[in-house]
């Protein structure tokens, strides 16, 4: 195990399928760690997961289930809206405390493996609602985990752009394309949530270039 080896929160998205493959091509070896927070489209990212991910991480996805936890939540994110008939606002789609959530989670689990880092592909989105997807909330999210632990927050993308992390996935042959990151709809890309408009921003940009 080398120090730099470490769990990488994953979802199917662009941005950890992205990540994935960043990892590999710095030769930092990694546990792709799946939480099931009861997010309605949660069996969508874990089977999208499986297939995007790098050749020999594909049978190596750790799977933690604490839905429970939001059961209670009217989040859009939570209980899926019926995308025909009602008009869903970004802050319909807001979840407290998620990205607290998933960084604790993913620092126990490191620690339980021996591992001393996690990485997140999180990315400081000009569309993102929540109060915990800050650069300034990042900062203070490491400092705590650094002096309370042995684990350290690595996100190495959280100053770049969808853009810029979506041209670094197809520099390193991820296959971007087959990501899923809808928010509103569980099977199908809503195309007007917060992800899905970050999304198609940078593929539009690419294809524009």
């Amino acid at each position: 195990m080398k120090s730099k080896d470490g769990i990488l929160l994953a979802s199917g998205g662009l941005d950890s399928t992205t990540m994935a493959y960043w990892l590999l091509d710095k030769g930092i070896d990694f546990v792709p760690l799946f939480l099931n927070y009861g997010q309605h489209c949660a069996d969508t990212e874990f089977e999208t997961l499986k297939t995007v991910l790098p050749e020999s991480y594909k049978g190596k996805v750790e799977y933690v289930d604490i839905q429970s936890i939001y059961s209670r939540s009217e989040s859009r994110f939570i209980k899926p809206a019926n995308l025909w008939e009602e008009e869903i606002a970004a802050d319909d789609l807001y979840i407290p405390y998620r990205n607290v959530l998933m960084l604790t989670i993913g620092a126990t689990f490191a620690q339980n493996l021996g591992l001393s880092n996690v990485y997140s592909a999180f990315i400081n989105s000009n569309h993102a609602k929540e109060i915990d997807c800050s650069n300034e909330f990042f900062d203070k999210m490491e400092n705590m985990l650094a002096d309370y632990g042995s684990v350290k927050i690595n996100m190495p993308f959280r100053y770049f752009s969808k853009y810029e992390v979506a041209k670094i996935g197809i520099e390193l042959g991820a296959n971007i394309g087959a990501t899923f990151s809808c928010q509103a709809s569980p099977v199908i890309p809503c195309g007007a949530c917060p992800n899905c408009v970050d999304r198609l921003e940078a593929i539009r940009k690419i294809e524009s270039e």
